[in-house]
């Protein structure tokens, strides 16, 4: 079979796909087949190792916040943002973690809280979220946490107390200053302000950067 076959056979099954959809009464019947539908595409796609090749929109409620998140938006920016979905829709969606009972936000908090604020937005959409899901090798905790800030730094946004927990929850993991430095983009003087925003002397027990300090009397 040619490729103008396959083409046409393709184009038949899409308008039948596309009659059965659009025959359908329900809402959200129609948005959870083209949820599989496109899962199902994603599958077979030459891009499927980059996360946004699959969007799906999950129900609002599903979509879950996490307790790590260090950028933080003021009041006029959190307006704005509301705004521009409530005027532009939705063009970038929020990353999320699957996890067994709810998706775990990785980025795109603040765009997940549009969406509560605004009975606007929250009808266009019918109260469901765009969701594009982190690769499996990152879902570990400490993978998460440095792709949230791996997000925020390149939007040039960060909260530095949440920062500096951040690293300390790092740290306890087991992760070294050099995975830190090479995944979150943090330099040795960086981590050691964070560290010692901290508090906690034990997050200084690796002396990989211990020389790079001197502590003098006054």
């Amino acid at each position: 079979m040619n490729l103008f076959d396959n083409q046409n056979k393709i184009n038949e099954k899409v308008k039948d796909l596309c009659t059965l959809i659009n025959e359908m009464s329900s809402i959200d019947e129609k948005i959870d087949v083209l949820n599989y539908v496109r899962a199902e595409l994603h599958k077979v796609s030459p891009l499927k190792h980059h996360p946004v090749d699959f969007v799906a929109w999950e129900k609002s409620e599903k979509v879950e916040g996490n307790d790590y998140n260090p950028n933080s938006v003021a009041p006029p920016e959190m307006t704005l943002l509301i705004t521009s979905i409530e005027e532009d829709g939705y063009t970038m969606p929020i990353v999320g973690n699957p996890e067994e009972d709810v998706i775990r936000i990785v980025d795109g908090f603040h765009r997940r809280q549009s969406e509560r604020k605004s009975s606007k937005i929250n009808k266009s959409t019918y109260g469901r979220l765009p969701v594009s899901f982190i690769r499996e090798n990152h879902r570990e905790l400490d993978d998460r946490m440095a792709s949230t800030i791996r997000h925020n730094r390149a939007r040039g946004s960060h909260d530095i107390d949440l920062m500096s927990n951040i690293v300390k929850e790092l740290i306890l993991l087991g992760r070294k200053e050099t995975w830190i430095k090479k995944h979150i983009g943090m330099d040795t003087d960086e981590i050691l302000r964070l560290k010692q925003l901290t508090g906690i002397a034990s997050l200084f027990a690796d002396n990989e950067f211990s020389q790079a300090w001197e502590v003098e009397n006054v």
